[in-house]
């Protein structure tokens, strides 16, 4: 089932690369970046304000963590942003991460643990593998041996994982105990379903359905917890990277898009790639865990 709901543009930042939006219950705000601008974004949805901070390389993801600091995921590491003083500090390399690859997307689990992915830059190489960051300890976690990561998503209580082989256009499911995701089985192949769009950020709501943006292919897909498609929403932009829930009820979507692979005859039929989006989605989400960083 196709949806064309009323899409409201929030502010239009022009982003190369828009990626890893979140909702922050503390701050009842919006986090986003600009991978390839190295930007930080944060936008207020009650007064429209927005803030861009200049990250010291290329970020991939800021969550909200204890202390009041964000826990973000550079080309180059883990970084500490403090919000009062505007200022990164560098937490931890990644071990065995080699200088071509970068930080692309994360989630956090219901006990504050990290869960991200690396990839190639140039995204030909199949270098990009996936990881925990628990209590300040990192290790490999999930699916390696990928160009494109994207994810991970957790669902709400917890048991399940879902990574995302961008490049392959599928997503896979593992269960989650106690910090230890077991073997990735498949969970959808949105090759079958969308042959010219690949999946990019994925999210569960509160019904343990996964939302994931579809690059190339103008819209956001929801399947229920057996992989089935339950409804697509369309969108003003082409390529769409990832979606958050929030807001006072939960049931805001809100979605960053890119510009990077556009042509520019491709924006008279894309007029808002490149904007935050938002629209009301049916159901409501679940608000991440603050990080725990040690």
């Amino acid at each position: 089932m196709e949806i064309t709901p009323q899409v409201r543009t929030l502010m239009r930042a022009d982003c190369l690369l828009g990626e890893g939006v979140i909702w922050d219950p503390a701050r009842a705000a919006i986090w986003f970046v600009d991978i390839k601008r190295h930007q930080l974004w944060n936008y207020d949805p009650e007064t429209g304000g927005n803030l861009c901070v200049e990250a010291p390389g290329q970020i991939g993801w800021a969550l909200p963590a204890e202390d009041g600091l964000l826990l973000c995921g550079l080309q180059d590491g883990l970084y500490t942003f403090d919000p009062g003083s505007r200022q990164f500090a560098k937490l931890a390399d990644i071990p065995g991460e080699p200088a071509h690859n970068r930080l692309n997307d994360a989630c956090t689990d219901p006990g504050g643990r990290v869960w991200f992915g690396s990839m190639d830059d140039d995204e030909k190489q199949a270098s990009g593998r996936f990881y925990v960051f628990d209590r300040g300890e990192i290790r490999p976690a999930g699916p390696s041996g990928i160009t494109i990561t994207n994810g991970p998503a957790v669902s709400p209580q917890g048991d399940r994982i879902y990574f995302t082989d961008t490049g392959a256009q599928k997503i896979m499911v593992a269960d989650l105990r106690a910090g230890i995701a077991g073997d990735a089985r498949p969970f959808v192949n949105t090759g079958a379903l969308f042959p010219d769009a690949y999946p990019d950020g994925p999210i569960v709501d509160e019904e343990d359905h996964l939302w994931t943006g579809l690059y190339l292919g103008g819209r956001v897909a929801r399947f229920d917890p057996d992989g089935w498609l339950a409804g697509t929403w369309a969108m003003p932009a082409r390529d769409i990277t990832k979606m958050a829930l929030g807001g006072r009820t939960m049931k805001t979507a809100y979605v960053t898009t890119a510009t990077k692979n556009m042509a520019e005859r491709d924006f008279a039929d894309w007029p808002e790639a490149g904007s935050l989006l938002s629209f009301d989605a049916p159901v409501a989400g679940v608000a991440q865990a603050q990080v725990k960083l040690g």
